[in-house]
């Protein structure tokens, strides 16, 4: 099952840097940052699965995700987000699954270019995937909602 996970993006530019920065109240120090708002968005999905591979990692306990009624009520730090101009997005934690074997039908020049830049395709073409939809691990098919669907502006 997809779990999701309330993050805060900034909806304001720093005046260092000009980024947006994100927030997870369920993971204090889970932080990132994007120069706009769908790139802060993918950082967001990139932070929130690293940050709980390294959990699993180091034997911490997982919480589960928080309402934001509970959130508003209970984290600490939001008293100075209400300050600010955000927008609320729902970040998906896909679970890592387990590596699978595929034969695929490719261009031989592209495979060769491949093979010249890259020391493992499977690893090549995973990343590739990814990075063209804008994820940092491939979400299953239940999960077929766009960002903007998933956003709660304050």
């Amino acid at each position: 099952m997809v779990k999701k996970y309330i993050a805060f993006i900034e909806m304001k530019k720093e005046l260092k840097g000009n980024v947006l920065g994100v927030v997870f109240p369920d993971f204090p120090g889970c932080v990132s940052c994007g120069d706009n708002f769908d790139e802060a968005y993918q950082m967001a999905h990139e932070a929130l699965s690293g940050h709980v591979e390294a959990m699993k990692e180091h034997g911490y306990n997982i919480p589960k995700p928080s309402t934001l009624e509970d959130i508003e009520k209970n984290w600490e730090d939001f008293k100075d987000w209400k300050k600010t101009k955000y927008a609320i997005a729902y970040i998906s934690l896909i679970p890592s699954s387990k590596t699978r074997k595929y034969t695929i039908s490719m261009d031989v020049s592209l495979m060769a270019q491949i093979d010249n830049i890259a020391k493992n395709r499977s690893k090549f073409i995973t990343k590739a995937v990814e990075k063209v939809l804008g994820i940092s691990n491939i979400e299953n098919k239940q999960s077929k909602q766009k960002p903007a669907q998933n956003l709660r502006k304050s």
